[in-house]
């Protein structure tokens, strides 16, 4: 009996076929994106390289003008937590889809025709039909007639405010305040001007989330919930405003 072991044929079945072995990923478009890609880099000097740094550019133009957007502090005005120099980034979507400012939010907005020809940064105090009075008998700010504790980002010394002033803030605006307010032109400043000194939402750049520089500095700038005991606004009435802050 021949016990050598025959050999068999595999069974064609099983091959791999020559489309399976040679399979193009890619497809038309595929390749033509590609060969597009290495043509453009030929004829840039640099070539790979300096395509790549172009690309990474596109992206942070991208980003810059629709999801982050840095911003430098210009001024004392937002100290203590935000000191001259800083560079904050300023999230552009937070006020996008249906959400709105909130009360104690730190926002930038595009001051021109209310404030000067230039992008601010303040924390939202008063929203669409709040009551803004400064102040109790304590000294502080009140909110629909409640008093706010605004110690945790008052700056040092400073006080709610020097000047008076009783404002309802007019639907879609904003009344907002700098942190060192000794040191802030504010709401308060522009009671008198366009606008009643009110910020229109529509021109909310967006909420200032991170400080990203100095490295030292870094961190997440939260919105104060000193106004988180604040009652909803009640009926909006007509705007009045007292004082003004000189």
């Amino acid at each position: 009996m021949d016990t050598e072991a025959q050999p068999t044929e595999r069974d064609r079945s099983s091959r791999p076929s020559d489309a399976e072995e040679t399979s193009d990923t890619e497809g038309p478009e595929g390749r033509s994106r590609f060969a597009l890609m290495s043509r453009t880099a030929e004829w840039l000097p640099g070539g790979r390289i300096t395509l790549s740094l172009l690309v990474c550019l596109l992206f942070l133009l991208l980003l810059s003008t629709f999801v982050l957007q840095p911003f430098r502090i210009p001024s004392g005005s937002m100290e203590r937590g935000l000191r001259i120099g800083d560079r904050v980034l300023v999230n552009k979507l937070a006020y996008r889809f249906g959400a709105e400012p909130r009360r104690g939010d730190v926002v930038v907005f595009d001051g021109t025709g209310y404030f000067g020809d230039a992008d601010y940064i303040k924390r939202v105090v008063g929203v669409g039909g709040d009551h803004v009075v400064c102040c109790d008998k304590e000294g502080r700010i009140e909110v629909n007639g409640r008093s706010v504790d605004e110690s945790t980002f008052l700056y040092p010394g400073d006080s709610p405010s020097t000047v008076p002033f009783d404002v309802v803030v007019p639907q879609g605006t904003l009344f907002v305040l700098g942190d060192h307010r000794s040191e802030s032109s504010d709401s308060r400043d522009h009671l008198g001007s366009p606008g009643g000194g009110m910020i229109p939402v529509d021109d909310v750049i967006g909420r200032a989330d991170w400080i990203v520089w100095p490295v030292g500095h870094f961190t997440r700038i939260h919105g104060s919930g000193a106004y988180a005991r604040v009652p909803s606004a009640p009926e909006a009435k007509p705007q009045r405003a007292v004082g003004a802050h000189g």
